[in-house]
């Protein structure tokens, strides 16, 4: 591990959102005609992105904390 990016969840959220089903609910939450269906795909589309946020966040972390603990050297206890 090279560097502290999130590579990996970021393209897999990346993936998800441009597969064909990532962009029908993206769609029905923000662009539809109806009412109804941006009323009930918004709240659903939004904590998508929430959770997606999340595990970035959380494999950001996870990298920074294995570089920093790599980056002062192994101790035998």
């Amino acid at each position: 591990m090279t560097t502290r990016w999130p590579w990996i969840s970021m393209l897999v959220s990346l993936i998800l959102t441009l597969s064909p089903f990532g962009r029908e609910i993206i769609e029905a939450a923000f662009f539809a005609g109806e009412a109804l269906s941006r009323n009930i795909w918004g709240p659903i589309a939004l904590t998508i992105f929430a959770i997606m946020a999340a595990v970035i966040l959380l494999e950001w972390l996870i990298r920074t904390f294995v570089f920093k603990r790599r980056a002062r050297g192994a101790t035998t206890a």
